[in-house]
């Protein structure tokens, strides 16, 4: 318990350090950035720009600049706004109040979510019968951006239907939509978490031993959700960690006054201190959540078990038929051929926002160019960059394979930081593009991959064969290149491509936010930002790219399933411990 919070902890040290020396990091002066997000017109002379750093104390320096600030942290003062002069804590703590309801919004939904996915399979392992892991809707429900979905929501709930207000934060009716955008993929994730766990609980010797006692199903399934919480609960802290960066997408979609728009728009004007403040603000909530759920699977295990090796079960593969997999892969090729012999980038402001017709199958946007057209050649502008992210991650992981302990602490800083959070660092060092996009994605894309390629290496160092070439003599080196490197390179690639559409709607979102490709770059999520001013007059141009983008998130789901289906099992059969055997609470009585 005390390492996670360590290495929590080091993590946010990290992300406040980074947020700090932003300005210093892009080799730009800050006093030139602060100026012109001042006033664009005025003229960066060396009188203005001394008065500046004056102002601001930027001639102490980056260090100084950032111990004074972090000391003044701790005391409750966050410094003041570059740009409109104001104390930035009244800001943060105004969006905090948003963003933390929001949050609870979304819990509310998230539970009741995930109980109704875990439902069926608890039922029927309380009553004996053959218990299978995954459903369908679950497992697409868990790869749905959040950005995504609220788009969607918006379009057909407030758009189509009229049934709630699209924007605002005013009243309870302008908290559904967005908890909903946020809670539903949280509420999968937990669900899918769970109902993996269970198959693997009731095969456990203690549950036989029980029914044959007489308890009653409901006993079996308290007992069962018990003993599957505690191994499932750490993962809590990632889906915490979801809350926080889908929040910033769901926040821009239904312009709700939270931190994520406030760390945006600061990011947007290079305002560093209350840029410093919601980030800050944002990456806590995370670690907050994280510390909590610790807390909760400490109290869960309770005192007889604290010290135990409990371990997760391991997780079942759902289920998905290669023709899913060829259905999401058919419609985003069919688009997007058809979209690259058309000419994306052609005015006609006579042909504003016209619906589908024979000339423009998916309308027109709001300069009058082809949608599709623009779909079609938006697919090199974001699965170009995820391949690239891709390939480097894969390299990455492979490296850091070799050096578990070099790759533990830097895998659990990056997977405090969601991707949303990285891109308005980068955005905020090196400017918003496609360049600083997949810098951002490719920052946390490579943690599950090393841990896939660490795993590898310790197996193939450890095989009989690899000693006994050892002792008869064979080479490090040899050994390395021509058994330990061809074991794991083959493996992590294909988990890398397995994660190829994941890639992809991380960039997606972080065009959709503008932190990524610029226009007029026919990007995906970029089409999808520049259609929502214009969401009750042409929802079509929306609903391309989001189309599109749900393909990505049906593959997502389906090749994993499918690839493990396919491939020989090499998990050793599950078997109870004695932790696992006394992990339920003792039978009340008989039924």
């Amino acid at each position: 318990m005390i390492a996670p919070a360590l290495a929590r902890a080091g993590g946010l040290a990290t992300v406040v350090a980074a947020v700090g020396l932003l300005p210093w990091l892009a080799g730009r002066d800050p006093a030139l950035s602060v100026l012109r997000a001042r006033s664009a017109e005025q003229e960066p002379t060396r009188e203005a720009l001394d008065a500046v750093r004056r102002e601001l104390g930027l001639d102490a320096g980056p260090v100084a600049l950032f111990g004074d600030w972090l000391l003044d942290a701790v005391r409750g003062d966050l410094g003041r706004s570059w740009v409109t002069g104001r104390d930035v804590l009244p800001s943060v703590l105004s969006g905090l109040g948003a963003s933390v309801t929001l949050m609870a919004a979304a819990l509310l939904v998230a539970v009741p979510l995930a109980a109704a996915l875990c439902a069926p399979a608890l039922v029927r392992g309380a009553r004996g019968d053959p218990v299978r892991s995954g459903g369908g809707v679950g497992a697409l429900l868990t790869a749905v951006p959040e950005f995504l979905l609220a788009t969607v929501l918006l379009v057909v709930v407030s758009v189509w239907w009229g049934w709630l207000p699209p924007y605002g934060w005013q009243g309870v009716g302008h908290v559904v939509l967005p908890a909903l955008a946020l809670g539903v993929p949280a509420g999968a994730v937990l669900g899918r978490l769970v109902d993996d766990a269970l198959p693997a609980v009731f095969q456990e010797r203690w549950v036989v031993l029980w029914r044959s006692w007489g308890c009653a199903p409901g006993v079996l399934a308290r007992a069962a959700l018990r003993r599957a919480l505690p191994p499932v609960l750490p993962q809590l802290g990632l889906v915490a960690v979801g809350l926080t960066g889908g929040a910033v997408a769901v926040e821009v979609v239904f312009a709700v006054p939270g931190l994520g728009r406030t760390a945006l728009g600061a990011a947007e004007s290079q305002d560093l201190p209350l840029l410093q403040g919601s980030v800050l603000a944002l990456v806590l909530l995370g670690f907050a959540a994280g510390l909590a759920v610790a807390v909760a699977r400490h109290r869960v295990l309770g005192p007889a078990l604290r010290d135990a090796a409990l371990t997760a079960p391991p997780p079942v593969a759902s289920r998905a038929r290669p023709g899913v997999v060829a259905a999401g892969a058919v419609l985003p090729a069919v688009v997007v051929g058809w979209g690259l012999t058309r000419e994306p980038l052609r005015l006609d402001t006579a042909a504003r926002l016209l619906p589908p017709s024979w000339a423009h199958p998916l309308g027109t946007d709001a300069l009058g160019r082809d949608v599709l057209a623009r779909v079609g050649h938006g697919a090199p502008a974001t699965l170009g960059v995820a391949l690239v992210v891709c390939a480097c991650s894969y390299a990455v992981a492979v490296l850091l394979g070799f050096l578990p302990g070099v790759a533990q602490g830097l895998a659990e800083t990056a997977n405090a930081v969601p991707p949303v959070i990285a891109g308005l660092l980068v955005a905020a060092a090196a400017g918003p593009g496609a360049t600083g996009a997949a810098v951002a994605v490719g920052l946390v894309s490579w943690p599950p991959l090393a841990a896939h390629a660490a795993a590898l290496v310790q197996e193939a160092r450890a095989a009989t064969h690899a000693e006994a070439r050892r002792a008869l003599g064979a080479s490090p080196l040899w050994t390395l290149t021509r058994h330990v490197l061809p074991a794991v390179a083959g493996p992590v690639a294909r988990h890398a491509v397995l994660r190829l559409p994941g890639i992809a709607l991380a960039t997606a979102s972080l065009g959709f936010l503008g932190l990524g490709a610029q226009p007029p770059a026919p990007e995906w999520g970029l089409l999808l930002a520049e259609s929502l001013p214009y969401l009750e007059r042409a929802p079509w141009a929306a609903l391309s790219p989001a189309v599109v983008l749900l393909s990505l998130a049906v593959l997502a789901v389906s090749l994993p399933a499918v690839a493990s289906s396919t491939t020989p099992s090499r998990v050793t059969p599950f078997r109870t411990t004695s932790a696992s055997a006394t992990s339920a609470p003792a039978p009340a009585a008989k039924a």
